[in-house]
């Protein structure tokens, strides 16, 4: 038996595995790490596997059929996103026409929340791959029939769509592959990007799940889950060490888990392991604001260059009503440690969360100026499907549209979807705009940026990030005036 795993095409760079599918800004790509995942169990367990990223390759949907027929796989396995499914849905219909013994399966956070109406929406899928897919998958392709088959839903003989019992979480994530020994495979690091990391890049994971209740994200009610899994020290810094010997060409290892620090204990373990070693690495995750001092300080010295957080609000009332589970003064003390030790942050903000009004949004702006990230990303809240805040909206009627083909504007660009008593999504965006250049052209910024990064390899990632940055907005102030 024959698997190819597509990163399927798109009408421009979007980034699948990203929490925020849309076209690419800043010359950022994410690497299809779920899918890497699977394709490295199947892959490790004897079935002839392949893996394919068409964004890359910049096919076109022609392209990817041809590449299909060419391989005549038994199996396909791809993910679709909410931003872009109708598009993905024309692109398996294609394959479909053009091989039609071929068995489609789809997986990821879309399908997992709305498995019905995919399956309905789309004839050319033959399975649905609820949450983690990793085992679910060589299961299918090893077995055949998936009636018994944990976290898949499919059509019966007669049409009637089944949805089985939900497979359990991976309890054991040392089990998995290293996914840099499948990125070594099947694709070309330098292909992939961080707008804020060291290039080239590599993404892993040293956990699963998330135990935080934040009520607009989506993973946790689709990936991962609630429950907060881990790789043991030793082996994630096995891997760390496979990339530091044998992928030399990376510069940066970003950790990709919702939130690297849930663990104190077990991040202070990872980097003890790091030093131990004498492991000269760079590396970088996402956090939260409840970091102590104490651990972050060893995360500096085991190579750490940059946190991701997401501060989301300057308002202590929106943390709550999001529960965010964080305080405004952990914010302020986080952004003061990472100052002293000398990490760099990348912050997050959100406007148009539950509960929110004017007043709100600007204490926003006004908090990020107190906090001074390094890079930061003001963003409405899109309300993602299986998430609370998509509940909310529309319950309440705030929802613009739930045809899911029109979540990009015409820019390739996740489009504000909530119309507000308070605002409608134009000055939404017009004031996430405004902040944007507000932030990032202030003469206070734009020095302090520069005498931050006088080292040259950041000095470099600055201009590169800058310049795509740059011709961003530029491109879209010449649409606005058209």
């Amino acid at each position: 038996m024959k698997i190819l795993f597509l990163n399927l095409p798109y009408k421009f760079n979007i980034s699948r595995s990203s929490r925020w599918p849309e076209k690419t800004k800043s010359g950022t790509l994410y690497y299809p790490f779920y899918l890497s995942y699977c394709a490295g169990v199947c892959d490790e367990k004897g079935i002839e596997t392949n893996l394919i990223d068409c964004i890359t390759h910049e096919y076109t949907q022609k392209d990817t059929v041809e590449t299909v027929k060419n391989y005549q796989p038994d199996y396909l396995m791809v993910e679709i996103t909410t931003s872009t499914c109708e598009y993905d849905y024309q692109t398996l219909t294609m394959i479909k026409e053009a091989c039609p013994n071929i068995k489609i399966i789809v997986g990821g956070t879309h399908a997992t929340i709305l498995p019905e109406t995919v399956l309905k929406e789309c004839e050319a899928i033959d399975y649905i791959t609820r949450k983690e897919y990793d085992y679910t998958v060589p299961e299918i392709v090893e077995k055949g029939d998936v009636t018994d088959i944990k976290g898949v839903s499919y059509r019966n003989i007669n049409g009637e769509i089944i949805n089985n019992p939900d497979r359990e979480p991976i309890s054991n994530l040392d089990d998995l592959p290293f996914v840099s020994k499948v990125y070594q495979k099947f694709l070309n690091v330098n292909d992939y990007a961080y707008s804020f990391a060291q290039k080239p890049m590599i993404q892993i994971f040293s956990a699963r799940g998330c135990p935080n209740l934040c009520n607009f994200c989506s993973y946790p009610s689709t990936m991962g889950g609630r429950i907060f899994r881990t790789r043991s020290p030793k082996n994630l810094v096995d891997e760390i060490e496979y990339i530091n010997k044998q992928m030399p060409e990376i510069k940066e290892i970003f950790i990709e888990d919702d939130t690297f620090t849930v663990d104190k204990k077990r991040v202070e373990e990872v980097c003890e392991e790091i030093m131990n070693r004498g492991l000269k690495v760079i590396w970088s995750c996402n956090s939260r604001v409840d970091l102590p001092y104490e651990t972050m300080k060893k995360m500096k010295e085991a190579g750490c260059r940059l946190l991701v957080c997401g501060y989301e609000s300057g308002s202590q009332k929106i943390l709550d009503k999001t529960k965010k589970g964080i305080t405004l003064e952990q914010s302020l003390a986080y952004a003061e440690n990472t100052k002293k030790l000398g990490i760099k942050t990348f912050g997050c903000f959100m406007i148009g969360n539950i509960g929110e009004d004017l007043n709100t949004i600007q204490e926003t702006f006004e908090f990020a100026k107190k906090v001074q990230p390094d890079m930061c990303f003001f963003q409405q809240a899109v309300p993602f499907p299986g998430t609370g805040l998509y509940q909310w909206a529309d319950e309440n009627g705030y929802m613009r549209t739930h045809d899911f083909s029109k979540w990009l504007n015409k820019e390739g660009y996740l489009d504000c979807l909530i119309d507000y008593p308070y605002a409608d999504h134009k000055e939404i965006e017009k004031i996430r705009d405004d902040f944007m250049s507000k932030y990032y052209f202030s003469a206070s910024y734009i020095i302090k940026s520069f005498f931050n990064n006088l080292n040259w390899v950041e000095f470099k990632r600055l201009v590169r990030g800058g310049w795509a940055y740059l011709t961003f907005r530029t491109k879209k102030l010449l649409k606005k005036e058209d």
